[in-house]
Order: structure tokens, then C-alpha cells, then sequence
């Protein structure tokens, strides 16, 4: 009963740090952020076999043990609060609604043809949560690896590519993965929901590109560019509508989204390829960075500064303020922006809600496109990387947000 205890114990603090707030840990961060992620989003199944295991135990004479009994005690702590985080993931669904609503119209869907709200409600119920970690879904043809610049792997990209058809050809979803602009492939990342939007009627895209340190900002965003280049001139291959392509990302891929769907046609940017749109329809950057600067001064002791000039940059701000500044997705917001919905979770420690909220309110000061916003309570960092229940209502989310979009452009 020895090892029941210990399990007990190490389960109870990791239900803990998902239900808590913490994020000036320094470098216990890692491990706090590991442990609220996979407990958080996890809750229910984490729930199921722990109720199992005390069972179990219960049923071989474990409670006749101090050891047993205080298990016991402890797993049940932990059931209180991993039901709890259950409950907090369920009623993401009215949150993202309300923030759906607060600026499409309590009518958004009635601007949707008929026709695509039934395709989209059909997985309203789903139970893909139960399955946290099987992506593959019907109707999905993916194709690996295809090139489109000079960088060898850095410079692939997937093609997620619907079989059945679409009037008008397949509107298009270009995923930019996250990973600090240091690490991160294409396929490891937002499975869940290009393969939703996919099996839905969208030709969905996800790249890789140059990392730091071996290369230096703005390499990164010049590579997402060249992407967007190779879809407006390959998707049609494809069945792809290049005249609509929306952008998403998470983390550093929510900065190179935002940053993309706010620099359309920067020619510095587009080395080789200057004449070609850039320009995206939407954008759903997703828990991002969006000012490098910190110019709100919202992380503090907890800055990225030292990270971002000895790896990224290759530069302190004081040595080039205006490419810190030009490459912060706040500092380029303008009346011509795209419709974007920002999405992030209120417990995120490795990047703050506060940044999301001061870059959304900025380009809803600007914008003449609509901005949407959700906070989602309790999320963690990369919450929509596997399946779960937030997951699941953040996907049907985002497919409303974009079709809504399409419908109207």
C-alpha cells in the first residue's frame, strides 16, 4: 500500500497545479505547465482510472492499512478537483458561444447557407474526448512532405485535403505550428481541428519553418509568407479556392499568424517572391506572443528578452528596437486587418492571458473587421493539441467563426 500512497500523493499535487493558478516558478515552470496541461485537459479519464485503482484496492483489503486509507483520502482530494476541471472544460461551449455572439449577432449561423450548418452541427455531440490522442478521420486525404522553398525539411509542408467535393472549391486553413520559434514540426500540432475543417470541406496546410537559433527572425516569417505564395499559386492542385485562405497558429504560431494576417504584401518580407498576395481572409491565432517588447510590462521578471535576443534575434532591443517592434503582431495593428478570433486559456504560465487581452484590445481600437476573443477558463498552454473537451467545443468553435467568414466574404 506504500505505492498506492505515493500514487496518491503525486496525483493529488498534479490535480492541484491544474486547478491553481501559478506562473512565476522559474524553473519549476516546465514541470508545473506538464503536469496542469495533461491533468487539465485529461480530467475525465484521469478521474476513471483513479476510481478504478481505489476500487481495486478497496476490494483486496487495502483500507485495512493507514497506507491504504490515506490513499484513499488523498485520490478523493484529487477526484474532487479533477471533477471540478471537468465541470470548468464543459461549459467552454458557453463561453466561446458568448464570445461568438458578442460580435457576429446572437444570428450569426442565419448568414451560414443551411447546408454548411448541418455538416457542421453533425459533430456538435462528438465524443472525440473519450479518444484523446486518435486524430485520423474519414474523408481525409493527407499528403507529406511536399517543398516549397530552398530549406530542405524546414521549408515542407502537408496538404489535409477533403475528397469529398465543394461548390466553388475548398476554402483554405494554413496551420503555423508553435515550439518558442526553436522547435515544432507541422504534424505534431492542431491535428484535432485541421482534420475536423478537412473532414468539413477545407483544404487545410500546415508548414514548417526556419527555427532559431540556427536561424534569425525574420527567417520565420518570411517562410510562413513563402507558404501562403505556394498555396495562392499549388492549391487549385488541390481543389483548393485560393481566394479565401485563413491563417491559425499556437504560441510562437499564433505571433506568426497574427503577424502574417497584419503584414499582407510586406515586400522585405517576401524576398523573391515581392508580387505575390499575401494577404489572408481571416485569422485564429491561438494563445500567442504579441509583443516582443513587453511594452505593458506584463511578464515582469518572468521577461522573454533574454530568450528571445540570445536565440531569436540575435540582438538586444536597445541594439534594434524597430525589428522588435516590427516584428510584435500589437505594434502592426491598422483599420485593414482581417476578422480574427483570438483564443486563450486564463491559466496559460508560459504565455500570459494578459498579452491576448492588451493585443486584442488594441486591434478592436483599430480594426473595421471583426474581432472575436475568448478567455477560456482554466486552459493551459496548447490545450487544443490533443483531443478533449475543450478541444472539441474550441474546434466546432472556430469552424462556426470561419464559416461565417466565408459565408460573408
Amino acid at each position: 500500500m506504500t505505492l498506492y500512497l505515493i500514487l496518491a500523493t503525486v496525483f493529488a499535487v498534479a490535480t492541484l497545479t491544474a486547478v491553481v493558478q501559478s506562473r512565476r516558478l522559474s524553473y519549476a515552470m516546465p514541470l508545473y505547465f506538464l503536469l496542469a496541461w495533461l491533468i487539465g485537459e485529461l480530467a475525465f479519464i484521469h478521474l476513471a482510472w483513479q476510481m478504478l485503482l481505489a476500487l481495486l484496492v478497496i476490494l483486496v483489503g487495502g483500507l485495512e492499512s493507514s497506507a491504504g486509507r490515506w490513499g484513499l483520502v488523498l485520490f478523493a482530494g484529487s477526484w474532487l478537483g479533477l471533477l471540478y476541471l471537468h465541470l470548468q472544460s464543459m461549459d467552454s461551449a458557453s463561453v466561446l458561444e458568448r464570445a461568438l455572439r458578442d460580435v457576429l449577432g446572437d444570428n450569426y449561423r442565419g448568414d451560414i447557407p443551411l447546408q454548411r450548418q448541418g455538416v457542421m452541427r453533425s459533430s456538435i455531440q462528438s465524443s472525440e474526448w473519450l479518444r484523446p490522442f486518435s486524430m485520423v478521420r474519414p474523408g481525409v486525404k493527407v499528403t507529406r512532405d511536399i517543398s516549397y522553398g530552398e530549406h530542405g525539411k524546414r521549408n515542407l509542408l502537408d496538404v489535409y485535403q477533403p475528397q469529398a467535393p465543394r461548390e466553388g472549391g475548398f476554402p483554405i486553413l494554413l496551420q503555423v505550428h508553435g515550439g518558442g520559434w526553436m522547435i515544432g514540426e507541422k504534424q505534431q500540432q492542431a491535428l484535432p481541428l485541421m482534420y475536423h475543417m478537412a473532414q468539413r470541406g477545407w483544404l487545410c496546410v500546415a508548414c514548417n519553418y526556419r527555427l532559431s537559433p540556427k536561424d534569425t527572425f525574420p527567417a520565420h516569417i518570411v517562410d510562413v509568407k513563402k507558404t501562403i505564395a505556394w498555396i495562392r499559386e499549388h492549391a487549385a492542385e488541390f481543389g483548393g479556392n485560393p481566394e479565401f485562405l485563413a491563417i491559425t497558429g499556437g504560441s510562437a504560431g499564433g505571433h506568426l499568424s497574427a503577424l502574417a494576417a497584419l503584414t499582407p504584401n510586406r515586400t522585405d518580407w517576401q524576398p523573391g517572391f515581392e508580387e505575390v498576395d499575401t494577404s489572408v481572409a481571416a485569422a485564429v491565432p491561438f494563445y500567442g506572443v504579441y509583443d516582443f517588447l513587453d511594452r505593458d510590462n506584463i511578464r515582469g521578471s518572468m521577461s522573454m528578452e533574454d530568450m528571445l535576443a540570445k536565440h531569436v534575434m540575435k540582438c538586444r532591443p536597445a541594439e534594434n528596437e524597430a525589428l522588435w517592434d516590427e516584428g510584435s503582431p500589437i505594434s502592426q495593428v491598422h483599420a485593414g486587418a482581417p476578422p480574427m478570433f483570438v483564443l486563450h486559456g486564463t491559466h496559460d504560465s508560459l504565455v500570459w492571458v494578459e498579452e491576448g487581452r492588451s493585443f486584442v484590445n488594441a486591434l478592436r481600437n483599430v480594426s473595421d473587421q471583426v474581432v472575436a476573443y475568448a478567455e477560456l477558463p482554466g486552459a493551459q498552454h496548447a490545450f487544443e493539441v490533443f483531443h478533449s473537451v475543450r478541444t472539441d467545443h474550441t474546434v466546432n468553435a472556430v469552424t462556426e467563426f470561419l464559416e461565417w467568414c466565408y459565408a460573408r466574404r
